[in-house]
């Protein structure tokens, strides 16, 4: 009993040292981001990779999603006459919900995954010692325009991706099953407001910062070999999957 009793309190312990270090690890990158000079091409770079480089991805997730929603949620309401509600539930569903949290698990599996690797290489590498020795701050260089460049993008992102999922569910909705353009877009204006719209943006944004924060971290304190790189990039993947949902959650519980 005392085995398991010490087990469990060397792992609550050794959870709650990793969630310091990692809140140390994000203020030291906030505090860096306000500090001059700041790397604009790197940024650049970043928005590069993390954005453009994930449209398709996007555009691809988003409008499928759409159609799907548009399908299912058509066939509950006409069980109940209450056809006309199609383009406001499409689109409620994905300016508050769904076009955050897809959009953000997709650039997680995408970018995120990427970064932690590539920061990840440069740690075993001796890349990153390398920078330290020439009087260049690591953090500065590698982190802060990737975590700057994740909150600008995902805003963006999430925008395309409710746009052409709205779209999606229009093509469903209109062409297939036969709606009223009219009405499907009508209902929409009525029932969706700013309030709506500015949930979309804040999660995105926290998002954003989520991703990046996590995946950085993991691969800025990868272990050595392989082994370490492959360890720390699903790690990544995984906490970043599981911290957005759940700060999904208490934001919604908070905002609605």
């Amino acid at each position: 009993m005392r085995n398991i009793v010490r087990t469990i309190g060397s792992w609550f312990l050794s959870t709650l040292r990793g969630m310091g270090h990692m809140f140390i690890f994000l203020m030291h990158s906030i505090y860096f981001i306000f500090i001059p000079p700041f790397k604009f091409n790197l940024l650049l770079k970043q928005i590069r990779f993390i954005g453009t480089k994930s449209m398709v991805v996007i555009l691809l997730m988003g409008s499928f999603t759409g159609m799907v929603l548009a399908l299912q949620i058509f066939h509950t309401l006409r069980k109940v006459g209450s056809e006309a509600m199609l383009g406001p539930a499409v689109a409620l569903s994905l300016i508050r919900e769904l076009g955050p949290v897809l959009c953000a698990l997709t650039i997680t599996g995408r970018a995120g995954s990427a970064l932690t690797a590539e920061i990840g290489i440069m740690r075993i590498t001796e890349q990153i010692d390398a920078l330290i020795s020439m009087a260049l701050n690591p953090i500065r260089y590698l982190i802060v325009p990737t975590i700057v460049a994740s909150i600008i993008v995902f805003p963006l992102l999430t925008a395309i991706f409710d746009v052409i999922g709205i779209y999606g569910g229009y093509f469903v909705g209109v062409k297939l099953l036969g709606l009223s353009s009219g009405t499907y877009f009508s209902q929409m204006e009525q029932f969706v407001d700013m309030l709506d719209i500015r949930i979309g943006i804040y999660k995105s944004v926290s998002f954003g910062l989520i991703v990046s924060w996590v995946c950085c971290y993991k691969g800025f304190y990868t272990g050595y070999g392989a082994e370490g790189v492959s360890k720390a990039t699903t790690e990544a993947v995984v906490m970043s999957s599981v911290m957005i949902l759940i700060w999904d959650y208490f934001l919604g519980s908070i905002l609605l």
